[in-house]
């Protein structure tokens, strides 16, 4: 197991006014990550960030207004992604509700269409729509807006990606992340400023008397989408995205969920009741994944549309088997990359890159985030564009802390002008396309860059925790806290520990897990503890420092606390 730097978080400030219900280890939790009283964590609709902040939302409220007033044609242009395929049924069902009568949908093929409002999608569209609305996507499409013009097509723009140098021409765009805007928080998902478009579009047809006494829609039906889009596309979870996902958690909880999300999360084996977001980032959202990277996304949005609880069934089963698809080709994808690390000549590259002709363009980001846990590099990984165009390279990069990998590519494009083709992403993502016969040279121009920018201290993995539990506190009723005391994801991380434990005894599962008795020696106390994917025919030590979550396991309806460890390591 890779050597890892254990660093426990420091408190952000004193918490107070919590009182003896909660527990002094979540009080702590929560200081940690800068939640310090209980308004902190008073998750309610009310606290939302108001619509209007958002920029450009009055224009697109204005269009909208317009189209439904005058029974426009109406087309989401979606993303292949979990959190486009949640925004676009965001978008038709919010857009009904609010009483249009023509609204359809369109999601480009990724091997087609290429990504976004592009050109060629709005090209294919028959018939043609009176009025695009993108739904996670949108800002870098300068092509395909213009395209839409050219046809008389009106645009309005939603997005939450970061802008380049040139913008569309759009009729309206709202995007927290452009220059200049003032919406507090610019952790929104796609899926969240499309919900945000609603808002303001409903109140705009408030004001104005377009709705019969007591036939105002109730959009809180559409928040069980807006939380396994914003968990799954791992923005921040910062206050206002914890609203919104607590808010569509409850709604699961109850039962109140669409028949797509709830049959998702059936067919992926979990309990309604004690649905988590975790659920959400890890069973949910790559079901609906999967189907943009293997096949059609339309066939997840399909299942997020329809109200038929069996067809949405169908639709779950569907996209748990195009799943396990991708799971078996993952893995095959993954074993391939760690021979080809192994084998390299190059194998103390800082900026890893890797070409397998045989690999899919579907799944190459996924090997490259796998790769990137595992070296703890940054990784990028190439297939084939398609079967059609075999002179072409898509990548998927992945990156780590202090390596901002689209500033990575901006300067390698300056560098070599002409190497990439195209590139857009983020500070820890990207996506980029190049020539195959360029591969090489970009490989060590990847390298070179990524050895100018980061030092040894930076390539040593580093493992957050929250400290070490006290003697007698891994209860079930601090594990029921913790689990309550959500919702943990992307910068308001879960909580993990970290103690010294002596090994009782162990047992493999399933060939490659264990399950262990650990013993805590300044009690004795003896802990139920699992680890997965850990087994690799040898015995874990007799005495360890394991970091772990504290949950819960239900197995056969008896709750029990159980340790989750995530890394042991030699005390």
């Amino acid at each position: 197991m890779r050597p890892v730097r254990l660093r426990r978080r420091a408190l952000l400030g004193e918490p107070s006014g919590w009182g003896d219900a909660v527990h002094p280890v979540l009080q702590r939790v929560y200081a940690a990550r800068g939640v310090l009283c209980p308004a902190q964590a008073e998750y309610r609709l009310a606290h939302l960030l108001p619509p209007l902040q958002l920029g450009g939302v009055e224009q697109a409220v204005e269009l909208l207004v317009r189209a439904i007033g005058e029974d426009w044609s109406i087309l989401i242009a979606g993303d292949y992604d979990c959190d486009g395929a949640t925004g676009t049924a965001v978008a038709v069902r919010g857009l009904r509700l609010l009483g249009a009568r023509h609204v359809n949908y369109a999601v480009p093929n990724r091997f087609v269409h290429g990504y976004g409002l592009s050109a060629a999608l709005v090209e294919s569209l028959r018939p043609r729509p009176q009025l695009i609305v993108t739904v996670d996507n949108g800002v870098a499409s300068v092509a395909g807006v213009a395209t839409a013009h050219k046809l008389g097509i009106r645009v309005i723009v939603t997005d939450h990606h970061l802008p380049g140098e040139q913008l569309p021409a759009a009729d309206a765009m709202v995007n927290p992340n452009l220059a200049g805007d003032g919406f507090p928080s610019k952790a929104l998902a796609g899926v969240g400023v499309m919900f945000y478009l609603l808002l303001a579009l409903r109140a705009a047809m408030r004001e104005q008397g377009l709705f019969a006494t007591g036939a105002e829609p109730d959009l809180s039906v559409l928040l069980d989408l807006v939380a396994v889009g914003t968990v799954a596309d791992l923005v921040p979870l910062d206050f206002n995205n914890r609203v919104l996902v607590e808010a569509g958690l409850r709604r699961l909880r109850s039962g109140r969920g669409c028949a797509g999300v709830t049959a998702l999360v059936e067919a992926s084996q979990r309990s309604l009741a004690s649905l988590c977001a975790s659920d959400l980032g890890y069973a949910i959202g790559p079901r609906l994944n999967a189907a943009g990277r293997l096949e059609d996304m339309r066939i997840g949005v399909e299942c997020l549309l329809t109200d038929d609880v069996a067809l949405a069934r169908h639709y779950a089963e569907l996209l748990g088997s195009i799943n396990q698809e991708r799971r078996e080709l993952q893995a095959a994808m993954v074993a391939d990359a760690e021979v080809m690390v192994a084998q390299a000549t190059h194998i103390d590259a800082v900026g890893v890159a890797l070409f397998e002709p045989g690999w899919h363009a579907g799944v190459v980001g996924l090997v490259a985030s796998k790769l990137k846990e595992r070296l703890h590099r940054p990784v990028i990984a190439f297939a084939p564009a398609s079967e059609d165009a075999p002179d072409e390279l898509r990548g998927s990069a992945r990156s780590i802390a202090g390596f901002h990998i689209r500033d990575a590519l901006v300067a390698i494009d300056a560098r070599h002008p002409g190497l990439i083709a195209r590139f857009g992403g983020h500070a820890m993502a990207a996506g980029l396309s190049l020539r195959t016969q360029d591969y090489p040279r970009f490989a060590d121009a990847f390298d070179a860059i990524a050895r100018e920018w980061l030092d040894e201290d930076q390539l040593q993995a580093v493992q957050h925790t929250d400290g070490e539990l006290p003697p007698g506190a891994a209860t079930l009723v601090l594990a029921r806290q913790l689990r309550e005391g959500g919702p943990w994801g992307q910068a308001f991380p879960e909580p993990v520990f970290e103690n010294l434990f002596e090994c009782a005894s162990w047992r493999v599962m399933g060939g490659k897990h264990l399950r262990l008795e650990l013993r805590d020696p300044r009690d004795g106390s003896l802990h139920e503890a699992v680890m997965f994917n850990a087994y690799d025919g040898t015995p874990p030590p007799t005495a360890f420092r394991a970091v772990y979550e504290l949950v819960i396991n239900d197995w056969q309806g008896r709750e029990r606390a159980r340790l989750l460890l995530r890394h042991i390591q030699a005390p």
